[in-house]
């Protein structure tokens, strides 16, 4: 039997553009405009969850603009900033061999390769040169390049556990 449905986070509304109910889009796909070939768009913010089926937009300078079927003028846009666009982790193509998607490796457990238990994936961090692994066990953080052969050396998520060339005292 299969578990409940995963969300993945792919964007927030970070303002209005214009006064016809337009907003200001923050993507964290890559490319940026990917995010509209997704759907239904889950939208959820403080008042709650609404699914947000229909929006399209398109690139603005040097962001996004989104368009919501029900959304007709400036105040009922003022209303959803803030609000954060989610999708179905179905919804997302099967990544290509050897890469992953964040959401899939938070909260694996992390070992090192001598079987030392590190803590779990609490989330991700891009730093341009490498994405890094932030592992916490109880009041510690580990920061961890994810850097395929150097440092992580197998990725099992079916077995939920990410085991890394580590030193555990580091």
């Amino acid at each position: 039997m299969a578990g409940p449905e995963r969300y993945v986070l792919l964007g927030r509304f970070v303002g209005v553009h214009g006064v016809r109910g337009e907003l200001k889009l923050e993507s964290y796909t890559e490319p940026r405009a990917r995010i509209f070939d997704y759907r239904p768009w889950l939208l959820r913010s403080a008042a709650g969850e609404v699914v947000g089926d229909g929006a399209h937009g398109r690139e603005q300078g040097k962001g996004l603009v989104a368009v919501l079927p029900d959304v007709t003028d400036r105040d009922a846009a003022m209303a959803l900033v803030g609000t954060e666009v989610w999708v179905a982790r179905t919804a997302l193509p099967a990544p290509a061999p050897g890469e992953y998607y964040w959401s899939d490796l938070e909260g694996l457990d992390v070992v090192t390769v001598g079987g030392v238990a590190l803590g779990r994936v609490s989330h991700l961090v891009a730093t341009g040169a490498n994405d890094v692994l932030v592992v916490r066990e109880a009041d510690r953080e580990r920061l961890i390049p994810f850097v395929i052969d150097d440092f992580v050396t197998s990725v099992d998520l079916e077995g939920r556990r990410i085991t890394v060339d580590w030193d555990p005292e580091f």
